[in-house]
């Protein structure tokens, strides 16, 4: 009796094994989705709300309607829209095979906005495209477009990543292309962002980190070649040290939003009643908008969008860990990256943490190329999800190459 008894709790074992738990990997899967699409709202509607205040009074006097800004991005945010189903709808294996033609279109896109007349030039940079009615801003498709040739093209190539040849030239050439194109702009904040997700995900894939770590290393010496040489950023660096000194000058962006933080306390002025966008704060409601958030609502709204971009981090992460191969994975995971350095910079720059870049904090800030983009990497999450079979799971160490290969 004890012998089948003990049989009967192996096969029950097994069975559980062999059923439930891939029932149970899809049910947190699905929570992780779900998850994943309501923070997104949220932050899209409290973008909404924050632009609309911190914009009003600034489009009453410069355009002659305060629902000026507003009604421009709700137009961004119904294209963000149209994209974000589009991209959880199409398998995104069959994005493997348009990989030419985006890393084509991109860079095209990239080079037509350096040419005098074709690219709109705004503050000494060429950054956008001006069409009937609308502005683009070609670096924030090439950011995705990188993204997704990289996780074709790593998980492609996987066995072989430890090579040279394949494992670092070729996707570091293109890597490095594509950060020319944009810091040749220049955009130099982009740029970081772009060089951030990209080295992250090469080595996540297993490209030897003594090959990359050089390359970052003479990548920040360039980079600090070029500030240096740059009167403008050397001063924003400088105000970045000692911004107490600059605070009249160069550093006054950045001063007026310690202010609004400052001003704010723990539960805020009140929405609507924040005395900085009162044309003290320049531009507050495109990358100087999370401290009209902390003016007005105080400690607790910023910190609860903190927590939502964790959230929507932590989903991510999950819903690309749990992909069904490796290219899912790799692009789950760029996705993700990108969504969640540009947020840690956006808000390391307003709070003094980071010298000043022009990067918008996503779904929150005035911006429609950019909030488009990250709609669409939101819906290529979703669609990653919804492409995930429980009973498939690759092994998560095929995801992390095994360091001890290739270090």
């Amino acid at each position: 009796m004890r012998r089948r008894a003990q049989i009967k709790e192996l096969i029950y074992d097994a069975g559980a094994r062999r059923f439930l738990a891939p029932a149970l990997i899809k049910m947190k899967i699905n929570r992780a989705a779900i998850t994943l699409l309501m923070v997104t709202l949220i932050l899209v509607t409290i973008g909404v709300v924050m632009l609309f205040s911190t914009s009003a009074l600034p489009a009453k006097e410069r355009y002659g309607d305060a629902y000026y800004l507003l009604k421009r991005q709700l137009v961004w945010l119904a294209v963000g829209g149209i994209g974000c189903v589009f991209a959880a709808s199409v398998p995104y294996p069959k994005l493997r095979g348009a990989v030419p033609v985006l890393l084509g279109a991109a860079a095209v896109l990239l080079l037509a906005v350096l040419i005098p007349y074709v690219g709109h030039k705004v503050g000494g940079a060429r950054r956008w495209l001006s069409l009937p009615g609308m502005q683009l801003q070609p670096s924030e498709l090439g950011k995705l477009v990188l993204i997704v040739w990289l996780a074709h093209y790593l998980s492609k190539e996987k066995r072989r990543l430890d090579e040279f040849k394949r494992g670092y030239l070729i996707p570091m050439a293109v890597t490095g292309g594509m950060l020319l194109l944009v810091l040749a702009e220049p955009d130099f904040g982009s740029t970081a962002l772009m060089a951030s997700v990209a080295f992250a995900m090469m080595y996540i894939a297993g490209v030897r980190l003594r090959y990359l770590g050089p390359t970052i290393l003479s990548g920040l010496v360039g980079f600090s070649l070029l500030i240096m040489h740059n009167p403008v950023r050397m001063k924003r660096m400088l105000a970045f040290t000692d911004l107490d000194k600059y605070k009249a000058g160069v550093g006054y962006q950045v001063w007026q939003g310690m202010l609004a933080f400052g001003s704010g306390g723990f539960s805020g002025l009140g929405l609507g009643n924040s005395r900085q966008k009162m044309f003290y704060l320049p531009e507050a409601h495109t990358d100087f908008i999370f401290p009209i958030v902390g003016e007005e609502l105080g400690l607790v709204g910023t910190l609860a969008i903190l927590a939502a971009f964790m959230i929507l981090v932590a989903c991510g992460m999950y819903i690309s860990l749990n992909a069904s191969d490796l290219f899912g994975q790799y692009l789950g995971m760029g996705c993700t990256l990108l969504l969640a350095m540009q947020a840690l910079i956006n808000i390391g720059v307003v709070t003094a943490w980071l010298p000043t870049k022009g990067l918008p904090l996503p779904f929150i800030s005035y911006g429609g190329s950019n909030v488009v983009m990250n709609l669409v990497a939101v819906g290529l999450l979703l669609n990653i999800y919804r492409r995930t079979v429980p009973e498939m799971q690759p092994e998560v160490q095929e995801f992390f190459a095994s360091r001890e290969q290739v270090s």
